[in-house]
């Protein structure tokens, strides 16, 4: 979409991926995404991150066109390669460009992208460097979602550059925020409980930083700039608290019919409590929208028939996929099907110890579903109903 102005002498000038479905092959990006690249005009050029390698002469075209013909300084807030990438065909470019950032990002770059070692400069946490009528500030914010990463605050323009904090993954031609935020919510949602929420700790102190400083708008690597802060820090501040929602997650896989009987009967008896359901079919589910129910339940239900004495395959994956997400759910109950026998419950219990969940009943049944595990389904939904319930009071006040 070419450069664009989002303040006076700052400029988006990065790139559009209107194609990429899959992140890092592993993060679902059903709308695509951008890799955002911010242009700095004052007595020295400043260019804050760079876009994917793939995507470069959109970068350097964009950056041509915004009459830019020296660079003083390439910030790196982060190593990875979708923002550092190009950073070695900019130096060929502009080589007496110095790249700035922070000591650990400073050995990832050398590691992973041969930059020379002299051509880095590197700053400490708070630091700051005039760039002219401006002044650059650097803030590590570590484990968002690297150890390394950092933010660049311009104080003289209310601009915070966060990196891949409060990001999406969306492809729009829309610059900011504002101008659709009840589609970019659904992304940055997705962002967030795709790679962010494992991190909700840390992410706690960084919005408090956003709020000590005096900031009208966020810069972000990926999808549109936040120009209703407010909205932004609001909307993540419940994402990143203990609160969780009257939810519960039920995530399956039906191979004869058997485990999906069981789903219907557990979900049938929820909705008669008044507790919000949502069923996943592993086979079919999109792991974003998955891990976006995760973002807000309080308990996760998995049931699964026994194949080869093991739980299903999509099944193993999506309950390692609850292990790295950590969300903030805390009860558990397996349902399981199986014709002969198996270590099903034990497997998907070693997967997720980790989180310590609190271990509601189980129900394993051989064959079909009887009236006997329809009753204890029953049971089960009455213990759902009450730990659910109970989470939703008490960890909102005593932590989750």
């Amino acid at each position: 979409m070419g450069y664009k102005e989002i303040k006076p002498d700052i400029y988006w000038v990065g790139a559009i991926d209107w194609d990429r479905r899959i992140f890092d092959e592993l993060v679902s990006t059903p709308h695509g995404t951008s890799y955002n690249a911010y242009l700095i005009k004052d007595e020295k050029t400043v260019l804050i991150d760079t876009v994917e390698p793939y995507l470069k002469d959109i970068l350097l075209t964009n950056i041509k066109d915004a009459g830019v013909e020296k660079l003083d300084y390439i910030i790196s807030n982060h190593a990875e390669q979708d923002h550092s990438g190009t950073i070695p065909t900019l130096l060929q470019m502009f080589p007496d460009a110095k790249v700035i950032t922070n000591p650990k990002c400073k050995e990832l770059l050398i590691e992973h992208l041969e930059i020379p070692e002299d051509k880095i400069i590197t700053v400490e946490d708070k630091e700051t460097i005039s760039i002219g009528k401006r002044t650059l500030q650097f803030f590590y914010t570590p484990w968002v979602h690297w150890p390394e990463t950092m933010s660049t605050y311009i104080p003289e323009d209310d601009i915070i550059f966060t990196c891949d904090l409060f990001g999406a993954h969306l492809a729009t031609s829309e610059i900011f925020s504002s101008d659709n935020w009840a589609e970019v919510e659904i992304e940055v949602k997705r962002y967030y409980a795709e790679i962010m929420m494992p991190f909700r700790m840390h992410i706690r102190r960084y919005i408090k930083l956003m709020k000590d400083l005096k900031v009208d708008m966020i810069a972000p690597s990926h999808g549109p700039v936040h120009n209703t802060v407010e909205q932004v820090l609001k909307t993540y501040e419940v994402w990143v608290s203990d609160t969780v929602k009257d939810m519960v997650i039920i995530a399956y896989v039906s191979m004869h019919g058997s485990t999906y009987e069981a789903v219907r009967v557990l979900e049938r008896e929820l909705l008669r409590r008044n507790v919000d359901v949502k069923v996943f079919n592993l086979t079919k589910t999109d792991p974003g929208e998955f891990a976006m129910a995760l973002v807000d339940a309080a308990t996760i239900v998995f049931a699964t028939p026994t194949v080869l004495a093991s739980a299903h395959p999509s099944i193993i994956y999506f309950a390692h996929l609850v292990r790295a997400l950590r969300p903030k759910a805390k009860n558990l109950a397996i349902i399981n099907s199986y014709g002969w026998g198996g270590m099903t419950i034990k497997q998907i219990e070693d997967i997720l110890g980790i989180l310590k969940l609190n271990k509601l009943s189980y129900v394993s049944f051989k064959g079909k579903i009887k009236e006997k595990v329809i009753n204890e389904i029953v049971n089960l939904a009455d213990e759902i109903e009450e730990a659910t319930q109970q989470t939703v009071k008490t960890c909102p006040e005593t932590g989750c």
